[in-house]
């Protein structure tokens, strides 16, 4: 009997212990996240601030995308660790209410400024001249505006909803139990945005494709249009030797002329070689970017949203606490990827983040 009792408490013991170390882990695993979304999201506000090549409407989208994953990290993130470490609700309904509207909201936030941005940037392309007298501060800030409007009314009756049902004190979550309710909540959130988002990005690479093409035509048509005489000579060099010596005696140095001019006409040809190769390393860069937002979007909210949905809609379907908590925090993951991937393709945004760190501030 002793030796039986022996082995259970060293079994409780070895899985004490092994609990202990596995929420060690996870919560610094999920702290390091949580104060690098903090730091980067900080460095991009700070260089459109002190930055001016970088205060242009565009950048003020950027800004605000920033600000809202700021508050994600902030607010958000450190409320949800502390829940998963503990396992239970500590602090009161009425924190519990307060973190999960910010939550919702700030969330909600920051897919719409993921659309704002796409819109934005798919007016640019497409209607450059008109859309440029209308690309204002101004008229950022409507968008911006819009953008947390539509977030507050997204989330403000899934909050009412929830005080409709019984809560218990130890938990902090919502309960979607109708399918009215699931459907309002998640396509209002994601796929509604994520449908806006495919279908202007989409039609951007097409756009922006066909502005590439319709330049290099250009290009090369002005390059052969230059040559054409040139060239006409360069067959002719006998006519045009001729014609030159009945004149003056100065043939030696028209075949000189013309070798030079030969020779132009070659270098021509190698200019236009490397601009077709600079505009198609554009359209791959182009693509590259596009490729990395979609991915990112699609990767760190879509089963987070899929999850939503299947739970509230199929009874007998379960997902346990923990990859329920795995699939939030792959959506919370996107607040740090945004400002890396809105940016890095940013030569002055590299810039301002240089000499950022090298503390040298500037206006």
């Amino acid at each position: 009997m002793d030796v039986e009792n022996f082995t259970e408490y060293n079994c409780t013991s070895e899985q004490l212990t092994n609990g202990i170390t596995s929420k060690i882990l996870v919560s610094l695993t999920l702290s390091i996240l949580t104060l690098m979304t903090t730091a980067i999201n900080s460095l991009v506000i700070a260089a459109i601030i002190v930055t001016r090549k970088l205060h242009h409407p565009a950048n003020y989208l950027i800004c605000s995308l920033a600000v809202t994953d700021f508050l994600v990290a902030v607010l958000v993130m450190p409320f949800s660790i502390i829940y998963i470490v503990k396992e239970t609700w500590l602090m009161g309904q009425v924190v519990c209410d307060i973190w999960l509207s910010v939550d919702i909201t700030c969330c909600t936030c920051s897919i719409l400024h993921l659309s704002a941005i796409a819109l934005d940037r798919y007016r640019a392309i497409t209607d450059a001249v008109e859309y440029a007298r209308k690309r204002t501060a101004q008229h950022a800030a409507i968008m911006i505006t819009v953008a947390w409007v539509l977030s507050i009314f997204i989330s403000m009756p899934i909050l009412f909803w929830r005080h409709q049902s019984n809560n218990r004190e130890d938990e902090c979550l919502i309960k979607h139990d109708h399918i009215v309710f699931t459907i309002y909540s998640t396509f209002g959130a994601f796929y509604i945005p994520l449908t806006l988002i495919l279908l202007l990005y989409y039609k951007i690479y097409r756009a922006a494709k066909t502005l590439y093409h319709k330049r290099n035509i250009s290009r090369v048509e002005r390059e052969q249009n230059g040559q054409v005489l040139l060239e006409a000579c360069g067959k002719s060099s006998t006519l045009c030797i001729a014609e030159k010596s009945f004149s003056d005696h100065s043939t030696d140095f028209d075949k000189i002329h013309i070798t030079l001019r030969s020779t132009r006409a070659e270098i021509r040809h190698e200019k236009m070689w490397r601009k077709q190769k600079i505009s198609s390393s554009r359209e791959r860069k182009a693509a590259t970017t596009l490729g990395l937002i979609l991915g990112a979007f699609v990767i760190c909210w879509l089963p987070f949203f899929v999850k939503e949905v299947i739970v509230n809609i199929c009874l007998t379907c379960y997902i346990s606490d923990d990859m329920s908590n795995l699939l939030t925090w792959l959506g919370y993951l996107n607040s740090l990827i945004n400002p890396l991937i809105y940016t890095i393709f940013n030569e002055d945004f590299k810039k301002a983040f240089q000499k950022l760190m090298r503390c040298r501030h500037y206006l």
